[in-house]
């Protein structure tokens, strides 16, 4: 069978490499083209495109570079008629997806969303174009199942694939990692500033301002695969701050807490049970625009996913000096710490258990097969 896998971003690429690997195993005749990264490219296939080359953040961002994302639009068809695929499966990156999808379903082709869209937290009324575009659906939240239910389409819940990622990975010899980064002997705080340059630009100032009143700890930024060393250098003042590339997993193993700028990240935080501290800050536009056309309590998985506050949020103006150091502050206390270890254990069952991966394939392959 021929796939065409279309995804987004570091955790996009992370996903569809597993999947890809899960279908394989499937169809030993399996050809796969896709949009993703470095693992989905380490797995075998073609890659069509990197997401490194489309990489924006915010409704401004998007209205800026709109020229080129309307070319990687037009593309991106093109590349699909050419190659023919028996099925087209999309990973999350929903404003490009839902644009292709629409356009795959009216041309014929079968179409499959993996990790979907969060019409849950805006604009509600996208489910329908959804449920036209899209023939099978697989969700990894627990509460999207009830939320399509409500608008009568039926989903897939598969379970959570950064289970998978995390379980599925090799234990770390701590002592080993600190001397190959050259990290000291003392406890770590990591800094996660997200994957785009808008994001990291935003966030890591205000996280680095920290450094030096909480002397005890080493901070450590967490580079993201698609931008390296010399973007981040630019804002790195202190002496106690060290950086390490493409290893985020590994950090976070050893981390005692987190700064977290929000996205999948808070997920794969609290999977790895180190008490965070949730960060947003936007353009001021995208911001204004969000704030409109959200309707979430919350910005996090992490307390989207258990419908109350574990983890604290840091939003725009509350993004500062002051409020990131006393909440930094509060989860480095026992007991503060002993409470969202307990939630996070809770937040673990709510996801399921192994899986995704293999649950998702088979569906898809049973389907077209």
């Amino acid at each position: 069978m021929k796939y065409y896998i279309i995804a987004g971003e570091a955790s996009g690429d992370l996903h569809g490499s597993n999947l890809m690997k899960a279908l394989y195993k499937l169809d030993a005749q399996a050809d796969i083209r896709f949009w993703g990264g470095d693992l989905m490219q380490a797995v075998g296939g073609y890659l069509a495109m990197h997401y490194k080359e489309r990489q924006f953040m915010g409704f401004a961002e998007v209205i800026f570079n709109l020229r080129k994302i309307l070319g990687h639009i037009k593309f991106c068809k093109k590349d699909i008629e050419a190659f023919q695929p028996d099925v087209i499966v999309f990973i999350d990156n929903s404003g490009f997806n839902l644009r292709i999808a629409k356009w795959a379903k009216e041309h014929g082709f079968r179409t499959h969303y993996y990790i979907l869209p969060q019409v849950w937290a805006s604009r509600a009324s996208r489910v329908e174009n959804i449920k036209r575009d899209v023939d099978a659906l697989y969700c990894t939240l627990p509460f999207e199942k009830a939320f399509y239910k409500s608008h009568n389409v039926d989903v897939n819940f598969v379970g959570h694939p950064l289970i998978d990622a995390i379980a599925d990975r090799p234990q770390i010899d701590e002592n080993e990692f600190r001397k190959t980064h050259q990290l000291s002997t003392k406890p770590i705080i990591a800094l996660l500033p997200g994957s785009r340059k808008q994001e990291i630009t935003k966030m890591l100032g205000v996280m680095l301002s920290l450094v030096d009143d909480f002397e005890d700890y080493q901070f450590v930024i967490a580079g993201a695969p698609s931008q390296d060393y010399e973007f981040y250098k630019r804002f790195i003042k202190q002496d106690n701050v060290s950086f390490i590339s493409n290893k985020t997993y590994d950090l976070l193993s050893i981390s005692n807490a987190a700064l977290v700028t929000s996205g999948t990240a808070t997920l794969e935080t609290a999977l790895y049970k180190v008490p965070q501290v949730v960060c947003y800050k936007a353009n001021p536009i995208s911001y204004q625009i969000a704030k409109r056309i959200i309707t979430l309590k919350f910005i996090s998985l992490v307390n989207l996913i258990m419908d109350r506050e574990v983890v604290t949020e840091l939003i725009q103006g509350d993004l500062n000096k002051k409020r990131l150091k006393d909440e930094l502050t509060s989860i480095l206390d026992t007991q503060k710490r002993e409470q969202l270890f307990l939630d996070y254990y809770e937040l673990e069952q709510k996801l399921g258990g192994k899986g995704a991966s293999e649950n998702t394939s088979k569906l898809i392959y049973e389907a077209i097969a």
